[in-house]
């Protein structure tokens, strides 16, 4: 059996829709987001979809802020990391 294309982790989006937001695309590279996504998506749970539309309509608001939370302070801690790493370099 094979997983179909569409199947994803929510986080990945909401990761993305941070890295966007805050212009994180604009001050790094592609590497260093790569590896920061990595980093990021590996402290948060799974939640894994079919389709955006079903957390749009079914995902209470209290979830979703709760979620984007998540995400805004794994993205701190990888930051920091990434820069404390980069400093001992």
């Amino acid at each position: 059996m094979q997983l179909n294309d569409d199947i994803h982790n929510y986080y990945e989006k909401l990761v993305i829709d941070y890295i966007n937001l805050n212009d994180l695309d604009k001050k790094f590279s592609h590497e260093f987001l790569s590896d920061l996504c990595c980093i990021v998506l590996n402290q948060l749970p799974s939640k894994y979809i079919r389709h955006e539309v079903d957390m749009a309509f079914y995902m209470p608001a209290a979830e979703r802020y709760e979620m984007e939370m998540n995400v805004r302070e794994a993205i701190e801690r990888a930051l920091e990391f990434m820069s404390s790493r980069e400093t001992r370099s």
